[in-house]
């Protein structure tokens, strides 16, 4: 993730990339190895991602688009529920019957939300910002991920400035963690 762009191509293509990610998980059978393997990726990219609208487009919503502290708010509440599975999902093998299970409410969850984004929330954000500033949020965002968690952390906080301060900190331990582990790494 990392692509260019205004903060909105961004974070569609970012939703374009977890959309492929559960469209190869669903297509192997249950239990096979691999869909575990997709799931850590999907995670590592959610979260990522997550974190960086939590930053930077959130606070933005909340200051150029009216009613932006309530839409900025239902978005933070759906984070928080999808982090809540990922946690679930990362304990879990892809023999677990629980998985299946996970996996399903992490993608319903996740493309209800990317729906409502698409649809909602990012035409407000243009109509209400310049280019300049969407592209300025395009920057801050793709500077976020780099250092964001790969892991979810339901207990951390959401808002800045907290949020800004913990993450880079939670993010390096989690890198480490994921490459010591091989963790998203197909074979």
């Amino acid at each position: 993730m990392g692509h260019g762009g205004n903060v909105i191509d961004e974070l569609m293509t970012d939703h374009r990339e977890v959309e492929e990610l559960f469209g190869k998980i669903e297509q192997l059978p249950p239990g096979h190895k691999d869909r575990k393997v997709y799931a850590d990726q999907v995670t590592i990219e959610l979260v990522r991602h997550s974190v960086a609208e939590e930053e930077y487009l959130y606070p933005a919503v909340r200051e150029h688009v009216a009613n932006g502290d309530a839409l900025a708010d239902r978005e933070i509440d759906d984070h928080a529920e999808a982090e809540r599975t990922m946690k679930d999902l990362e304990g879990c093998d892809a023999g677990d019957a629980e998985f299946d299970r996970l996996i399903g409410t992490l993608m319903s969850e996740i493309r209800g939300h990317i729906a409502d984004e698409e649809q909602n929330l990012f035409p407000m954000l243009r109509a209400s910002c310049s280019p300049e500033q969407l592209d300025q949020l395009g920057d801050k965002v793709r500077q976020a991920k780099k250092t964001a968690p790969t892991r979810p952390h339901p207990a951390a906080p959401d808002k800045p400035p907290a949020n800004k301060l913990l993450a880079p900190g939670a993010g390096m331990v989690d890198r480490i963690r994921d490459a010591l582990s091989g963790r998203g790494k197909l074979g």
